[in-house]
């Protein structure tokens, strides 16, 4: 797969707030393994958690402490997940909160903990300790520190995913910095991803509640690797703003504008990089009854496994296609749906329609993102999620790495 662009030009970060990354030795490779970001004072937080009713410790801790107007820190390990592992993995969760807490000397529920990596297994307490006292002597405000708190995320990621943006309103620049990780186990309403939006603009936490969802929504909930939930999913949205003075609604529809289109661009990276992914392709449905009709529809062509094949092979299997969408649920009037592959009608009016079946495969062969452009009626309704192929390399990979 061509390599999408990640940001490693340096972009100014929100002020206030301080990153690193450490080796504790959680992971056998050696690499960086616990990540820290660290506000100067006090900010508001908020969190959204995976939808997956087998969940893990440090998720039962972000959706007990969010929101909250008094956080200091996101602490973060990877290599485990600490995830079905019982009162000893509740225990563990809250010592990693408790220890940067008193280095931080706040209270430790106001720090947030997600952990990414092996299930099941106990957390290696001794590393984490390590991970964490070696962070506190690494944290910084640079962009080199926030790029070694994105690397110490990263698990199976061929390449660490971050973006920025910068907005002005009501006479003021603001600015955003996210950063995120994610490769497998990526489906629609979260996935095995963790994530983390730091800006200065001014929220409370009510505020920051809301519009993290909605920013979510337009996003992360827009993706698909392998339709595989995690237990782990986590994003955290941090506002070190004035609290002196909040937005307005016009106010959060601006920034929810900004951030989401920072964590789109995250999002689609995280998609791009999926376990032996060759092809990225997106499904835009029109005509739907309603909104929610359409990207029900376009979630179930993206995730749909004889879909992902036909894609990795170059194949414009439009039976395929039209048969995801029929099944997803929400009503679609056949005899007025169309497909669009890469600009070729294939399917119109409940009928397929010739063309250059090698021809196309070639264009979509050449497409950096193949589109699929599904109209399912007459309706208003829109949407379209983002999602990957399915190869061999996926089968090779997943059957060797343990989760």
């Amino acid at each position: 797969m061509t390599q999408p662009h990640t940001t490693e030009t340096p972009f100014e970060l929100p002020a206030g707030f301080r990153f690193a990354g450490a080796t504790g030795g959680i992971k056998a490779s050696g690499k960086p393994d616990v990540s820290l970001i660290v506000s100067d004072r006090p900010c508001v937080a908020a969190a959204v958690t995976t939808t997956n009713q087998v969940f893990a410790a440090p998720v039962t801790l972000c959706r007990e402490r969010s929101p909250r107007a008094t956080c200091r820190a996101v602490i973060t390990n990877s290599g485990n997940a600490n995830a079905c592992t019982g009162k000893q993995g509740d225990a563990d969760a809250r010592e990693m909160g408790r220890l940067v807490a008193e280095q931080l000397g706040c209270d430790g529920e106001d720090v947030f903990v997600m952990s990414t990596g092996v299930i099941g297994h106990p957390m290696p307490m001794d590393k984490v300790r390590a991970g964490i006292e070696s962070a506190f002597g690494q944290l910084g405000d640079r962009f080199e520190h926030f790029l070694a708190a994105n690397d110490a995320i990263c698990t199976t990621d061929a390449y660490r995913k971050n973006a920025a943006a910068e907005f002005s309103f009501d006479g003021k620049t603001y600015r955003i910095a996210a950063m995120c990780k994610g490769a497998g186990m990526i489906a629609p309403n979260m996935a095995t991803m963790l994530g983390v939006v730091v800006t200065d603009f001014p929220l409370s936490d009510g505020q920051a509640s809301t519009a993290l969802k909605r920013i979510v929504e337009r996003s992360f909930n827009r993706v698909s690797v392998d339709g595989h939930m995690s237990t782990n999913d986590t994003v955290i949205l941090m506002s070190g703003g004035d609290a002196q003075s909040l937005a307005s609604d016009e106010g959060m529809n601006v920034f929810v504008d900004a951030a989401s289109e920072a964590c789109l661009r995250l999002a689609k990276l995280i998609v791009a990089d999926g376990e032996g992914a060759a092809r990225f392709f997106e499904v835009e449905v029109t005509g739907a009854q309603s909104d929610d009709d359409a990207l029900v529809i376009a979630k179930s062509v993206a995730a749909s496994p004889l879909v992902k094949t036909a894609i990795s092979g170059a194949d414009p299997n439009w039976g395929r296609i039209v048969s995801a969408a029929g099944y997803a649920g929400p009503k679609i009037d056949v005899a007025h749906t169309s497909l669009t592959i890469e600009g070729t009608i294939v399917f119109e009016s409940g009928q397929p329609v010739a063309c250059d079946a090698a021809k196309l495969s070639n264009a979509m062969k050449a497409a950096s993102e193949v589109k699929l452009s599904l109209a399912v009626g007459h309706g208003i309704g829109y949407g379209h999620y983002w999602s990957s192929d399915l190869t061999v390399d996926y089968v090779r990979f997943n059957a060797l790495y343990t989760t």
